[in-house]
């Protein structure tokens, strides 16, 4: 199996975020809960997923916030590894990023998606919502699904790329 470190970093820190904002906490009061002194900084970088946490430091975040290190981690692995069955995993930065004619439907839904607070760079569609988008992209939803085969993270898309959902 591949792992993708900075997806999985990005993932973590997004979790680490999350976790921290359901405790109505800012990175500086955070800071003032944990043993180590860390700069508002570090804690900046964990969360976007640009600076590798040590397990000690995920140990000591994850404490501070009443939350088991193994429950984070699970979490996180759920989202990279797993996807639910019949759903098709998105980037939505790639699709932004990609710039395809075709794609221009799709690339506007994705720039308003990440416009929103809160929103994952990653989403799951279902068959029903892949049919809609190749519909507003002129396309079928194997084609679509086809152009997507190379965006798509580790994991989103079916193993021999044929578009089947």
């Amino acid at each position: 199996m591949h792992i993708d470190s900075e997806l999985y970093q990005r993932v973590l820190g997004e979790e680490l975020r999350k976790l921290r904002r359901r405790r109505g906490w800012t990175r500086k009061e955070l800071n003032q809960h944990l043993q180590s002194d860390i700069s508002l900084q570090t804690l900046a970088t964990y969360e976007l997923g640009t600076r590798q946490c040590s397990v000690f430091r995920l140990v000591e975040l994850c404490l501070a916030m009443d939350e088991l290190p193994q429950d984070l981690l699970a979490r996180v692995h759920q989202r990279v590894f797993t996807d639910e069955p019949g759903k098709v995993r998105l980037d939505l930065a790639q699709i932004v990023a990609d710039r395809r004619a075709e794609l221009f439907p799709l690339r506007r839904w994705a720039e308003d998606r990440l416009r929103q607070p809160g929103t994952p760079r990653e989403v799951q569609l279902d068959k029903a919502a892949v049919e809609r988008m190749a519909e507003l992209c002129g396309l079928t939803a194997p084609e679509l699904l086809a152009l997507l085969h190379g965006l798509a993270p580790p994991g989103g898309l079916d193993p021999g790329g044929g578009g089947e959902l």
